[in-house]
């Protein structure tokens, strides 16, 4: 047996965001409420800070905010998932935790692209010991009109019947979402496209991790494209995440919807899944980070992180972020409680590491306003500042720069969650947001503003060590 990486050096450990205990993550999954706590699973490789076969990391929490590490809940290696315990989803049902998931499976030849995937199901009654089901796949094969990527399921229940949407690729190419359907969780029935990107270039040529849920009056669809080509300004990752936002009848498998919108504007936000709280929240956990990002952490015995939960709200025709309530549980002291007339600079704060800033810019002019991330020598690590209706941040390095459209007119508010080594910035309540991974010593404080600014202020240090290992 092979044994699990350890940990070489904990410069990049973040303090209060889900990590594995070492090497590599990715996906969220399995996003569910079971028996008193908040389930999170993840796509793990406990062996290596690099990708490899896939198994299903997880944490537990009472509150979304500290989490205990629990036991690995799947491990390849089987008939339905020699190649990989792939992303899925988890739901509960007779009293039991169901994990639906996809199987990877490579031919053998060489060829890491030649494979094929299948869907699976394991079923616990504890949350934390998982069986696989003995009569595995719940669906073998995809429809005969698909490529091999056939992944992802989400899985929900409405008006009697289970429902599945899977990630897809037709043979042209093409982005898709396919749904089935179920009374049991283990006979599915195709019922078809759900529905499927315009082009490769414009909506992408393979769609993963699809999520489908009712927020209000509206169906969504989140999920992550790759492929999409960069129109200016946007689509600058070369994987996305994003929605189409519309109406659906289940009666003739019919969503009508309007144009895919990118759900984060960061560098570090992919592959999300979204779960109903008890109290009736739709609250998604995306990856921080990005296929292509560098994650210098790899080197140290792990890599990957996944973002804060956050609260979804559809508001102003934008599907809004927000940072759950419970995250205050975080806050210890008070470091920074004022209210300032700015031009040009001030620094807030210095040698912090896990800090949660509100900041309130007012001014007639706000084009400049904004903040800048600093190192313990005062180089800058990213800027945010709002220009002409847009909200730009520039991260340090190679494709820095990413911006979000927004109609601002006298007051800009940034909240921040700073850690070790990410930020995530909500712009104006949740309309805009940024995930960013960062590396550096440091993670000093500056506000900014090129004209005669008010702001006003308050900065609390974060728990550290909010995950239990």
């Amino acid at each position: 047996m092979t044994e699990k990486i350890k940990l070489t050096n904990k410069r990049y450990r973040l303090g209060y965001h889900i990590m594995a205990p070492s090497g590599w993550i990715n996906d969220p999954n399995g996003f569910s409420y079971f028996k008193g706590y908040y389930h999170l699973f993840y796509q793990h490789y406990p062996n290596d800070s690099k990708w490899g076969p896939m198994h299903w990391g997880h944490a537990r929490s009472k509150d979304l905010v500290h989490w205990e590490t629990l036991p690995i809940a799947l491990t390849p290696g089987d008939p339905e998932d020699e190649g990989g315990c792939f992303s899925g989803s988890a739901v509960v049902y007779n009293d039991k935790m169901y994990l639906i998931y996809t199987g990877h499976h490579y031919y053998n030849d060489g060829d890491p692209e030649h494979f094929w995937q299948n869907q699976n199901l394991a079923i616990s009654e504890d949350g934390i010991n998982f069986h696989k089901y003995e009569h595995n796949p719940i669906i073998a094969k995809a429809p005969d009109d698909n490529t091999a990527n056939f992944r992802d399921p989400k899985v929900w229940y409405d008006n009697g019947k289970w429902y599945l949407v899977l990630g897809s690729q037709d043979n042209t190419e093409v982005g898709r979402v396919l749904l089935y359907e179920s009374k049991n969780l283990t006979e599915w029935k195709y019922d078809g496209i759900l529905t499927k990107s315009k082009s490769a270039d414009q909506e992408g040529d393979m769609w993963e991790c699809p999520d489908f849920f009712r927020l209000r009056d509206n169906n969504f669809l989140v999920m992550s494209p790759q492929g999409i080509k960069k129109d200016g300004p946007r689509f600058k990752n070369f994987r996305q995440t994003g929605y189409l936002v519309g109406n659906y009848n289940y009666q003739d498998n019919h969503f009508e919807h309007g144009e895919f919108s990118e759900l984060d504007n960061g560098h570090d936000f992919y592959a999300t899944q979204t779960m109903l709280t008890p109290d009736g929240r739709r609250i998604v956990v995306g990856w921080m980070d990005m296929w292509e990002s560098p994650m210098p952490e790899s080197v140290d015995g792990w890599a990957g992180a996944l973002t804060l939960p956050r609260e979804l709200v559809y508001e102003d025709n934008i599907l809004q972020m927000r940072p759950i309530k419970e995250l205050e549980r975080l806050r210890t002291t008070k470091l920074v409680d004022e209210d300032l007339e700015l031009i040009d600079y001030k620094q807030l704060l210095s040698n912090v590491k896990q800090y949660e800033a509100l900041l309130t810019f007012k001014a007639d002019d706000l084009n400049g306003s904004g903040i800048e991330i600093l190192d313990s020598n005062n180089d800058k690590i990213l800027d945010l500042k709002y220009l002409n209706n847009k909200v730009i941040l520039n991260r340090m390095g190679k494709d820095g720069e990413r911006e979000a459209e927004i109609n601002i007119e006298k007051e800009l508010k940034l909240h921040l969650y700073v850690d070790t080594s990410s930020v995530e910035v909500f712009v104006n309540n949740g309309i805009r947001t940024f995930t960013e991974r960062i590396y550096t010593d440091k993670a000093n404080l500056n506000v900014i503003s090129e004209n005669k600014t008010n702001v006003s202020a308050t900065v609390y240090q974060l728990e550290n060590a909010a995950i239990k290992f």
